[in-house]
């Protein structure tokens, strides 16, 4: 089996543009991919929690991975290695667009494992630092840092419907329900609930 391998980390994203580059190669290079796993999760997740880890369990000997980059499958050096050596193990290759590559289970392709994970995890880390230095940049200059003003006259809308809320309460509506009835995000009625 032909796997295609799709992974964004929020919804915000889309994983159309992994899915048209994995089709692409496909055709260019007459394959067929015989099924799709796409998801919609943070590399930060355990394994078990996403689709891929199940993915991992189903592979068989002779099955083909092939995702975009190898940071699609995880951030975190342990983990890409985990996964490369998981596939190892059952005989199976992961190949990569990005970077081209055909990782098997030659020697060649445990070296590459080895830095594609160790590149992909200090990238992360480099992201996290330039964040940690913007935010100290922007805070050094002066600007507010946080939740935007207007979450201030969310909990002032929901003092305001005080009464109604503990109506809602008592009825036994759930918090989500109330929230999406007051239009606040969840978050902002449960702390307003905490305080009062």
């Amino acid at each position: 089996m032909i796997y295609g391998y799709c992974r964004v980390s929020t919804a915000h994203q889309h994983e159309e543009n992994q899915h048209f580059v994995i089709e692409n190669f496909a055709k260019q290079n007459n394959l067929q991919i015989d099924a799709w796993v796409e998801e919609k999760i943070s590399s930060s997740k355990k394994l078990q929690d996403r689709k891929l880890g199940l993915l991992l369990n189903k592979l068989k000997s002779g099955d083909i991975l092939i995702t975009t980059e190898i940071s699609r499958l995880g951030r975190s050096l342990l983990e890409v290695m985990g996964i490369l050596q998981t596939c190892l193990e059952k005989d199976c290759q992961v190949w990569t667009l990005k970077e081209n590559f055909r990782l098997g289970s030659d020697i060649q392709s445990k070296v590459l494992a080895f830095a594609f994970g160790l590149s992909a995890e200090l990238s992360k880390s480099l992201l996290q630092e330039r964040v940690r230095e913007s935010l100290a940049r922007l805070k050094a200059s002066g600007k507010k840092l946080g939740r935007p003003i207007g979450a201030k006259s969310k909990t002032l809308k929901l003092s305001k419907n005080k009464k109604r809320i503990n109506r809602l309460v008592d009825k036994g509506i759930s918090k989500n329900e109330i929230a999406r009835i007051m239009h606040v995000n969840k978050s902002t009625l449960y702390k307003y609930l905490r305080n009062n």
